[in-house]
């Protein structure tokens, strides 16, 4: 990146000119533009995965350009050219837990280099760093597929369809419930026009290659949207929903964990043309932080996704709920 394109983000970074939600500063960030997933490492760090690469990238916050890369992809045993599509991630402890799509690409095909369920660990710094740890596990959709629990949903019939395809299946959330466990938030599909959050208790023993276990299923009401993203804040969790496909609005709601209740929609907060895929809570403060996957964000007529490296950015917005 050229000096010159340095100091404009820098500016429209520290004036908050990049972008409005409304009446709120977006703030914009330069490395990739599929800002899909990503976890507070501290109150002034945060890690964001992005669905075209298999690398993990370390942000201070306030700063534009990522401090540190870590790419995966000898770890997660892809190719340079393959993308696992991480899609969710959840902290537990100093775990950082991060699965991808396990969907079909837009054709239909089968990308066998989504499968990936795997786990980071934090080594405390100023910046912190990450590791791998244990091993990538494959299995986690077939796991899906022959679960007694599971099986109403019919979950390995949609995982033969394209991810946004009608009924497709598609991985975007996860989060971590406070006695450790994990909920799995998808896309697509859903069931009677409600979107599916699946408890898996193991996560732990699935890194260390034993087959994953899920709990009974968790039907949420969000306005025939699916899971973008989920995340425990304080004593309850706010869900970022959205289209099952391409087109449709997106919206945050807040959720009690308890099965049965319903989710509430989030009011007072413009998303403006922001599409929430990854939030996460920013320690020791009440805020939330949103990254917007701009992939398809249109910049001089070329998506961003298509545009340089150089060149790619990702909108964020702060928020209080």
């Amino acid at each position: 990146m050229t000096v010159v394109i340095r100091a404009v983000l820098a500016l429209l970074f520290t004036a908050g000119l990049s972008a409005q939600a409304g009446e709120q500063p977006v703030s914009t960030y330069s490395g990739p533009c599929d800002a899909s997933a990503a976890v507070a490492l501290d109150a002034g760090h945060f890690v964001v995965g992005d669905d075209e690469h298999n690398t993990l990238y370390i942000y201070r916050r306030g700063q534009a350009q990522a401090i540190a890369a870590l790419n995966l992809s000898k770890f997660l045993d892809t190719g340079a050219e393959q993308e696992s599509d991480i899609e969710g991630a959840a902290a537990v402890g100093q775990r950082i837990y991060w699965i991808t799509s396990h969907g079909r690409d837009g054709k239909g095909r089968a990308r066998p280099a989504r499968h990936r369920f795997f786990a980071t660990e934090v080594l405390p710094g100023n910046p912190p760093a990450l590791k791998p740890l244990g091993e990538p596990y494959t299995r986690l959709l077939h796991d899906m597929e022959e679960s007694a629990v599971l099986r109403p949903y019919r979950l390995g019939d949609a995982a033969r369809l394209a991810a946004e395809a009608d009924g497709g299946f598609n991985i975007e959330g996860l989060a971590a419930t406070p006695a450790g466990t994990l909920l799995i938030g998808l896309r697509n599909p859903l069931s009677q026009q409600r979107a599916l959050l699946i408890p898996l208790e193991n996560p732990g023993e699935v890194i260390s290659g034993r087959r994953a276990r899920f709990g009974t299923p968790i039907e949420l009401d969000l306005g025939r949207r699916g899971i973008r993203s989920i995340e425990r804040f304080g004593e309850s969790y706010l869900i970022a929903a959205g289209p099952t496909a391409d087109s449709g609005s997106f919206a945050l709601f807040r959720w009690s964990g308890r099965p049965g209740d319903a989710a509430s929609p989030l009011t007072g907060i413009d998303l403006g043309e922001l599409r929430p895929e990854a939030l996460f809570a920013i320690p020791h403060t009440g805020q939330v932080q949103l990254l917007s996957d701009d992939g398809g964000v249109t910049i001089d007529g070329v998506k961003c996704k298509k545009l340089p490296a150089a060149r790619q950015t990702f909108r964020s917005l702060i928020v209080t709920p």
